[in-house]
């Protein structure tokens, strides 16, 4: 067992503790966002070895851990693979999180040492140890359409304004991927201070989490203290939507919305972006925007939706790998939360995705949230500085950590290593280590050091050069995306196939 407070706390800890401080904020100027991924293992107690029912004993560690704020645009994305496009805290997290994968199949390949793998039943491949699950943490709600939360108005509560006193009110709550309609968020300068007198929703009580296998593929409705309001989406027509009146089933008035930076892409529905409740159009696909020019990289929400179909592996790695990695549960930090809304950004929107290959499929995600604060959010910083402190900015710098042997810390500002000068860009040293041109190498390295008759079949004799060529031969992986893609998230904007020609 454990609960969201604890995931919480073990973050928060380790990126005090085992994080060096350089890529963090500077204090009290700037401000980033946090996110993990926790293994946790769930073993009989051998005290209680003669007992039929024994207790569990629950171990918990962070496996990788991000931390970031910001995207490049199009124009400075990079044929080479040697370049950041995303740096968002949750996909430095999970990129991590493959290194710290790619690792483990090492060991596994190796027979160094006992990891995280079991040897599967088909030759080269491998599966997860059945007492091992991993839980997603963050800081804050992703961006995209998790970040689109109601405003309510409650006639028989007084709304509280934001001030310096909001780490220590529970009813009153800002985040950095948000927007107040009086304070629109920009991510080109999402620093400055939130004035808005709101109250939203209702908390969602920490809850106990019992310990749950890893593949579940089975979706329904999780249980909530909410009432899902009746929030504008796709069915709504986009030149109605700013005269709709939105009213809850437990009569309260939903009279805003908070905002996301992020965009709807071509091909879906805009935004009316009219006053009030029917701003934004929920359920779309949305893409970041970056420093004046537009990024081709999803929003965390279309991610972490996308993950929860196909796995947190990636094709590369699902070589390797009999079933997909997925997560069991996901936990969010103290920020503006709604669990209804993060249910249809997260599960509702790919609840219908049949004809799966198998071992894929709509997992039965744990959505919860903790109490406890990230000390170096937006809101933390901005409630404990001087009012002369001069403007509080987002921390250019993203940082890296993956459970590894070697080199485990990763530092970067626009997407290449801190400090790399223009002049060093295309060295070796001036990529990162979750970069994809890095972490394809160290892939083939893996390979390299498995005998041919004991390789996966996908790869076993093929002549295979580029990233692409790598990618598109994990076929399973690819037919799963595929009915994804059909099924979902149709306009989904993938990169382009040149920028994956590299070897």
């Amino acid at each position: 067992m454990w609960t969201a407070d604890e995931i919480a706390q073990l973050c928060y800890t380790h990126y005090g503790t085992k994080l060096p401080k350089q890529g963090k904020p500077v204090p009290h100027r700037e401000w980033t966002f946090l996110a993990a991924v926790v293994k946790i293992q769930s073993t009989a107690d051998d005290q209680h070895c003669d007992s039929p029912d024994k207790p569990l004993r629950v171990t918990k560690e962070v496996v990788s851990m991000g931390t970031g704020t910001n995207c490049i645009g199009q124009s400075k994305m990079r044929k080479s693979g040697d370049i950041l496009n995303d740096s968002h805290a949750e996909v430095i997290a999970m990129r991590s999180f493959q290194r710290y994968l790619l690792h483990q199949l090492q060991l596994a390949a190796t027979l160094e040492e006992d990891g995280i793998f079991l040897p599967g039943t088909q030759t080269g491949r491998w599966k997860l140890r059945p007492d091992l699950h991993f839980v997603f943490f963050s800081s804050h709600t992703p961006c995209g359409d998790a970040s689109i939360i109601p405003i309510h108005e409650f006639e028989d509560q007084p709304c509280c304004p934001v001030n310096r006193n909001w780490a220590k009110n529970t009813s009153v709550e800002v985040s950095g991927h948000l927007e107040t309609p009086e304070n629109k968020r920009k991510c080109e300068d999402p620093g400055g201070p939130v004035i808005k007198k709101l109250v939203l929703e209702p908390e969602t009580p920490t809850r106990e989490v019992a310990s749950v296998g890893p593949h579940q593929p089975s979706l329904h409705n999780q249980g909530s203290s909410q009432t899902p309001p009746t929030a504008p989406g796709s069915n709504l027509p986009a030149e109605g939507l700013a005269n709709v009146t939105i009213v809850t089933a437990r009569g309260t008035k939903v009279v805003d919305v908070h905002r996301t930076g992020a965009k709807s892409v071509p091909g879906e529905a805009g935004d009316s972006r009219e006053a009030g409740a029917a701003y934004h159009q929920a359920g779309l696909l949305r893409v970041k925007p970056g420093r004046g020019d537009r990024t081709s990289s999803m929003s965390c929400s279309d991610k972490l939706a996308r993950w929860n179909v196909l796995g947190c592996q990636g094709a590369l790695l699902m070589h390797f790998l009999e079933q997909p990695i997925y997560l069991t549960a996901v936990v969010i930090g103290k920020c503006p939360y709604s669990q209804e809304v993060m249910q249809r950004a997260l599960l509702e929107r790919c609840k219908n995705v049949s004809a799966l290959p198998k071992g894929f499929g709509v997992q039965e995600l744990k959505i919860q949230q903790s109490e406890l604060l990230f000390e170096q959010s937006r809101y933390a910083v901005q409630a404990h500085r001087a009012d002369s402190a001069g403007p509080l900015v987002p921390c250019r710098a993203a940082i890296s950590w993956s459970a590894v042997s070697e080199q485990p810390l990763d530092v970067t500002v626009n997407g290449f290593p801190q400090g790399a000068t223009k002049k060093r860009i295309s060295s070796l040293q001036a990529r990162s280590r979750i970069s994809k041109v890095v972490f394809f190498r160290s892939f083939q390295k893996v390979l390299s050091s498995i005998p041919e008759d004991k390789q996966p079949d996908s790869l076993r004799g093929q002549k295979l050069e580029t990233y692409q060529e790598y990618k598109e031969a994990a076929s399973v992986y690819q037919e799963a995306w595929q009915a994804l893609h059909k099924q979902a998230f149709g306009s989904w904007i993938r990169t382009p196939p040149d920028y994956h020609q590299f070897k």
